[in-house]
Parts: C-alpha cells; sequence; structure tokens
C-alpha cells in the first residue's frame, strides 16, 4: 500500500477524533458526534472537489474514508478519557495530516491544470477547511483565524512545492521536503507560540 495514502488515512483518523472530541465537549448527541467528525476529515477534500468540479468527490470514490471515521468515532467513544494523555501523538497524526492533505491537493488542482496559486488554495482548502466547517458548525471561531500559524504552514509548503517541481526535482523527493517544511512550522509555530500579527491600531497616528 502506497505510503502516503497511510498517511492520509492516518490524517484522516486524527481529523476524525477532533471533530468528535469537539462534538463531545459540545454534548452533541451521536449523530451530531457523527457529522462533526466526519466533515472535519473529509470536509475540506469534498470542498475543493466541489470547487474544482472533480468526479467522484473523495470520500464518495474510496470509501476507506468513511470507514476511517466510523472506527474514530467507535475509539472516541470507547477511550474519550484515555485520549487526552495522547494529545501530542494526535497533534503529530494531524500535522502530518494537514502536510499530506496540503500537497494532495496541490496536486490534484495541478492535475485539473488549474493555474499555480489556485492550486496551492485548493491544497489550503483542502488541509484546513475541514476545521473552519467543524468550528463553524459547533459556533466557534475558526482555529486558523485566530490562534496559530496553521494556513500559513500549508502555504509555505505548497510555495516549496511548486518551487521544486520548477527545478524537476523527482515527485517523491518533492513531496517528502514539501511536507517536512510544513511539519517543521506548524510544529515550531507551537512549541515557540508563534502567531501572525493582528490589526490592534493604526501603525500611523496624526
Amino acid at each position: 500500500m502506497d505510503v502516503i495514502y497511510v498517511i492520509d488515512i492516518l490524517g484522516t483518523f486524527a481529523f476524525a477524533i477532533s471533530g468528535a472530541l469537539v462534538a463531545s465537549k459540545k454534548e452533541f448527541d451521536l449523530f451530531g458526534v457523527i457529522i462533526l467528525a466526519f466533515v472535519t476529515a473529509v470536509g475540506g477534500g469534498m470542498l475543493r472537489d466541489i470547487l474544482i468540479d472533480a468526479h467522484p468527490i473523495n470520500w464518495i470514490g474510496d470509501l476507506n474514508y468513511i470507514k476511517t471515521i466510523a472506527v474514530a468515532v467507535v475509539f472516541t467513544f470507547l477511550f474519550k478519557k484515555k485520549i487526552e494523555p495522547l494529545r501530542k501523538t494526535f497533534f503529530l497524526f494531524d500535522t502530518i495530516g494537514i502536510s499530506v492533505f496540503t500537497l494532495l491537493g496541490l496536486q490534484k488542482g495541478l492535475s485539473y491544470d488549474l493555474p499555480a496559486v489556485v492550486a496551492i488554495i485548493m491544497g489550503m482548502v483542502s488541509a484546513v477547511f475541514g476545521g473552519v466547517i467543524r468550528d463553524v458548525l459547533s459556533r466557534e471561531v475558526p482555529l486558523i483565524f485566530k490562534k496559530e500559524i496553521y494556513a500559513s504552514a500549508c502555504l509555505l509548503g505548497g510555495l516549496v512545492y511548486l518551487l521544486l517541481l520548477k527545478l524537476n526535482v523527482d515527485d517523491n523527493l518533492n513531496f517528502i521536503c514539501s511536507a517536512i517544511i510544513i511539519i517543521l512550522v506548524r510544529t515550531l509555530s507551537v512549541i515557540y507560540k508563534l502567531e501572525l500579527p493582528k490589526i490592534r491600531d493604526d501603525v500611523f497616528t496624526s
């Protein structure tokens, strides 16, 4: 089995658990938990496919995504109290997941002959909009809009991928290097609590 595909499934699993935990915290019922886990895990890829008119849509074309989400929901119900100590492990899966989702989305955009800038946006949509949909449905301000360098890491990784593509770097090596950039930027931003600047006061005052 393709290593990238396995990582994609692990990322889906981690994203689904993230959605299930948020739903549980909000005291959603079982249906609500399933929906939030689902949109968190595959919402970004689904939105990307809708935007570029790609068929079949990601989870429809591969039922392993639905199976993975179902396993994640059951896992959360059975081991919710034991998941918290594994937060760092799931952060790792989540971070690896966004790197893979970004690059797979970017590659898919390029395969549909989209301009490079649009393909990068599709990669970012794949990686982060599942979380945005999750936060909107749970009546929270999406995390990427207020805290942590998240989408920016995906943007940087996408730019590196396109640069290496222009330099005719081997596809697998390009994918690995670009994914590492996303993982490093995301991880270091959390470790050192780095954030993008916010608009607070006028830079120039009379």
